[in-house]
């Protein structure tokens, strides 16, 4: 479905987009002309993909040095302007600002006046659906939300990794293929996504992304205490194939390790060694102690639900992350 604009301004039925927006120039037939606030890692990305796909990207908030150096390398070209000017000649406005800030900057507009009939507004937040859009909904714009199951680096090279990428689109139901043809148009693939289900999606996107990121770097550091120069390159076979293992096999066929065969012996040794391990500056891995205990832990009380750990194991290892006893191996 390509995406249209409707002089009429009403809310379009699945096909047309509405709305006849003042732009800078011939644009070609059926395209948008496109307002990206702001160049962060993710808008200035987003905006250079719409762009590629013939839309015109009529304006860009970028206010750090960093955002303008975005908005020059992947938005060439394009104005840098006032949140309120670029919301003035958009016919799509994309609000690709951090979660906390989204419904204030949205309201605020709402307040101005800014928002127009038959406007269409994306946002990218996991977290939010259409309801943090509520105000701009309320003077005629149309919300929608696209969420983009990556991390972004904010640089050319998210545009490759835009191609099959998962999108979560939230929208009315009028207007929700207006929504996934925008996702296609970005190159990735649409799953429509309830309003209500966003936080828990969100939630599991930044357990399993952000926290593996807090992970792997714990887990360089603890080698860089016992010896190891490069971390990095040490790590990389082993977690390349970890993930690929628990993505197609899941976790509980792929699981590895100390808990996996009820060691609990092992399991202590590896406890005494982080406590007893120092970084570069002389300082205790504390962090590192207490989020290899928590994750051990909750792998205890998986594999013991899904019936790979006896009751006996699993006190055993149990025993060994509070401290005790278990220095002989247990059959798993």
């Amino acid at each position: 479905m390509s995406l249209t604009r409707d002089p009429s301004g009403q809310e379009p039925s699945p096909g047309p987009v509405p709305g006849d927006r003042p732009t800078s120039g011939p644009r070609p037939d059926g395209r948008l002309g496109v307002g990206v606030i702001s160049a962060g890692r993710v808008g200035a990305v987003l905006g250079s993909a719409l762009r590629a796909a013939e839309h015109q990207v009529v304006g860009v908030h970028a206010v750090s040095e960093a955002s303008q150096e975005r908005a020059e390398i992947l938005l060439p070209g394009v104005p840098v302007l006032e949140i309120d000017e670029i919301v003035e000649r958009a016919e799509l406005v994309v609000l690709a600002v951090p979660d906390d800030a989204l419904g204030p900057l949205v309201q605020g507009l709402a307040d101005l006046g800014r928002w127009q009939p038959g406007q269409l507004v994306v946002h990218t937040s996991g977290r939010y659906g259409v309801g943090v859009l509520e105000p701009a909904r309320r003077c005629g714009a149309i919300p929608l939300a696209i969420h983009p199951a990556m991390t972004f680096s904010g640089w050319s090279a998210d545009l490759v990794r835009l191609t099959g990428c998962p999108m979560a689109v939230t929208a009315p139901g009028p207007v929700l293929p207006i929504a996934q043809a925008l996702a296609v148009e970005l190159g990735g693939e649409p799953f429509v996504l309830a309003e209500q289900a966003r936080p828990a999606y969100h939630a599991a996107l930044a357990h399993g992304a952000n926290h593996l990121v807090t992970l792997v770097g714990q887990a360089v550091r603890l080698l860089g205490a016992a010896g190891v120069e490069d971390g990095a390159a040490t790590l990389g076979p082993l977690l390349s194939a970890a993930l690929d293992r628990a993505l197609h096999e899941g976790p509980d066929a792929s699981l590895t390790g100390p808990v996996a065969r009820g060691d609990a012996g092992t399991l202590r040794a590896h406890l005494e060694a982080i406590d007893e391990a120092r970084d570069a500056d002389g300082q205790p891995l504390t962090d590192v102690l207490e989020t290899y205990r928590a994750l051990a832990a909750a792998t205890v009380a998986r594999r013991e639900a899904t019936g790979r750990l006896t009751p006996g194991q699993a006190t055993t290892l149990r025993a060994a992350l509070e401290g005790g006893g278990g220095d002989q191996a247990l059959e798993g």
